[in-house]
């Protein structure tokens, strides 16, 4: 059975290029046009193409995202835009808008995945979509797992599933909140996830919920139980959702999914409890495994507590170490101190510990790194390289 693809999500260079070296296959990103993540870095076309380079150099993939609902005043600019993404020799293109996917398919080459935001259920729809010419069919992430038995026997389509990441508390994200409450078009990139605001619950004019606030989200899609399941199903492509998250966050899922996959392909699956565990430093949400059981309750939502809280285990990243002095120069990113074990996170290796010793900061000795994104020196016997990662044990 072919490994299926991890495709992980990246808001700018640095995440893409962290994304891909810690284990993933392919990124998918967003340009500043027909993109659904206004707030998102997104990038321009001069970084998708210096990202296309970085993710060809390593024999892996660069998707963009190009799944806005376009106005009548936005369809004369989709062909040269469709065009300029052709000549950058990006591997493929995620749409939604039907009339998108008819001129990427007539007038480039484009490879075209069908957005989840097409909602498909069925394999049916699946085929519709395969026969007029699209290549991946982006599931809606509503499905069980027997569901998705079903869809890939009677498709020969290639089929992309969500495994982690933020839920919609609508259908396959089609969400209207946003536009009624705070005038944010959540089709066109502005999402102001209203879902996850705090609400009072009346009943005959009467306030019932007391001083606990209540909610309308989901909690966040969090799949390891299932990967061998969606493995042995032949599902194409492992998606990952969170343009908006940060560094850490995708180096981590990259990591931890490339090494589940890994112990897959090898039939040395360990407890799956050591893969949720891996998880835990880059979680800052409550989560449950969505729809995939078939037996879904409230459990799977979030209705008294978002769960959202500052994660503070990422403490910096590695820029060079040199081995004559056994130092590492590090760009900080939460405060740690001297005497502290702090767990390291290289991609291609296993997890390991070091304690910080000495700190310095610009040639003077100090006991605490404090400020982000301020450079600190740290000695350390045990050879680290550029790009790998600390983090609170």
């Amino acid at each position: 059975m072919p490994r299926p693809e991890l495709l992980l999500p990246a808001g700018n260079l640095e995440k893409l290029k962290m994304a891909l070296l810690y284990g993933a296959d392919a990124c998918y990103i967003g340009a500043k046009e027909y993109s659904l993540r206004a707030q998102a870095s997104n990038f321009t076309l001069n970084d998708i193409d210096e990202a296309v380079k970085f993710a060809h150099d390593l024999k892996k993939k660069v998707y963009i995202t190009v799944n806005v609902i376009p106005r009548e005043k936005e369809i004369m600019g989709i062909l040269p835009y469709l065009k300029k993404l052709e000549a950058l020799n990006v591997d493929g293109i995620i749409v939604s808008s039907p009339v998108i996917l008819y001129i990427a398919k007539r007038y480039t080459n484009l490879h075209i995945s069908v957005s989840t935001q097409t909602s498909i259920t069925n394999s049916n729809a699946v085929n519709f979509y395969n026969k007029m010419g699209m290549d991946r069919v982006v599931l809606a992430r509503e499905l069980s797992i027997e569901e998705l038995k079903t869809i890939k026997k009677n498709t020969n389509c290639e089929l992309e599933v969500f495994i982690h990441g933020g839920m919609c508390s609508a259908y396959s994200g089609r969400c209207t909140l946003s536009n009624y409450m705070s005038n944010r078009d959540a089709n066109r990139g502005g999402c102001a996830h209203s879902c996850r605001w705090n609400y009072d619950l009346y009943k005959d004019d009467i306030k019932i919920n007391g001083d606990i606030p209540f909610q309308i989200a989901s909690k966040d899609l969090e799949a390891i139980e299932y990967i061998k399941d969606l493995y042995e199903i032949g599902i194409d492509s492992l998606k990952i959702e969170g343009r908006m998250k940060s560094l850490h966050y995708v180096a981590s899922l990259a990591y931890t999914y490339n090494k589940l996959l890994n112990d897959i392909e090898k039939g040395k699956i360990e407890d799956i409890s050591v893969y949720e565990k891996l998880l835990e430093a880059s979680e800052n949400r409550m989560n449950a495994s969505g729809f995939f059981s078939g037996k879904n309750d409230s459990s799977i939502n979030l209705y008294s507590k978002v769960g959202l809280e500052a994660n503070q285990s990422f403490l910096g990243i590695v820029l060079e170490y040199n081995k004559d002095t056994k130092e590492a120069l590090i760009e900080v990113r939460n405060h740690f101190e001297k005497g502290e074990n702090v767990e390291v996170m290289s991609p291609n290796k296993e997890l390991f510990s070091i304690q910080i010793s000495d700190i310095y900061k610009n040639g003077e000795v100090v006991n605490v790194a404090r400020h982000a994104l301020e450079q600190v020196t740290i000695k350390c016997e045990k050879e680290l390289l550029p790009n790998d990662i600390l983090r609170r044990l």
